[in-house]
């Protein structure tokens, strides 16, 4: 039987602290959601000033990035670069923005945050992640 890491309150906490204080830094006002590795939320912020449509996005950014075990902007990357078909693939995730958490070589979850530009969004989940590193 195989065993891998997992996330617990403490990781959790502490990527979406540091995911946070990257928007706080920056006055980005966005939203940070959390996923396991099967995309299940287990935690969301909504900054002040955050349009609400950001928290539904940031969660499925996160969700397709757990997933996928992937970054989103290789997905949008795909479907920029032609591949269209790719939009029918059962994501609703598919922007840059989400980011896997990566533990000793396994994807225990996804930062996703909607609310800027797409790089601001990305790395701002990033900020999120190497928390853990």
């Amino acid at each position: 039987m195989q065993s891998k890491p997992q996330l617990t309150i403490k990781e959790i906490t502490q990527i979406l602290s540091a995911a946070r204080a990257e928007a706080d830094k920056n006055q980005w006002a966005v939203a940070i959601a959390l996923v396991d590795d099967g995309g299940h939320l287990l935690g969301l912020l909504r900054l002040d000033n955050c349009a609400p449509i950001s928290a539904y996005i940031a969660t499925e950014k996160a969700r397709a990035a757990a997933l996928g075990r992937r970054e989103t902007k290789q997905y949008e990357d795909m479907i920029n670069g032609g591949r269209t078909a790719f939009l029918s693939a059962p994501l609703a995730g598919t922007l840059e923005g989400g980011v896997p958490v990566i533990v000793d070589g396994h994807v225990v979850g996804a930062v996703g945050v909607s609310g800027v530009k797409p790089g601001e969004d990305a790395q701002t989940a990033k900020a999120g992640t190497l928390s853990i590193a």
